[in-house]
């Protein structure tokens, strides 16, 4: 795991750094810096509505007595999602809005779901019931 999270902290800058030169040449350097700013915005608008929604959807299902899982996982991928909208960079901004979106939501909680899974074959996640 150590090793993901240190490849992520030197990618991830680097992919950026290039995407926004890329885009710097494309559409400009003011254009560039007013999309990463709209981006934001609107990933921050996305955030609150997304994530307001699947607050209500889990305490509705809590007080039907059902488990919340999936919309747990779901808020899960809202808050990660918004935290990638809110730092600067277009390939952030693409992943976090399609964590955000509902319609790509899925595919991400599936992921969720098959690692919480093997972590918990495996034992390394143990889940302690009241």
């Amino acid at each position: 795991m150590k090793k993901w999270i240190a490849a992520c902290i030197i990618i991830v800058p680097l992919l950026e750094w290039y995407v926004f030169l890329q885009m710097i040449d494309w559409i400009g350097g003011w254009n560039t810096l007013f999309l990463l700013i709209v981006t934001s915005l609107i990933g921050v608008v996305m955030m609150r509505f997304e994530g307001r929604k699947v607050l209500e959807d889990t305490r509705a299902l809590i007080e039907a007595n059902q488990p919340p899982g999936r919309k747990m996982l779901d808020g899960l991928c809202v808050f990660i999602g918004g935290i990638m909208l809110l730092l600067p960079g277009f390939v952030l901004d693409v992943v976090g809005f399609t964590l955000v979106f509902p319609l790509t939501r899925p595919l991400y909680r599936n992921i969720l779901l098959k690692w919480i899974e093997k972590r918990m074959k495996k034992g390394s996640i143990t889940i302690y019931r009241p």
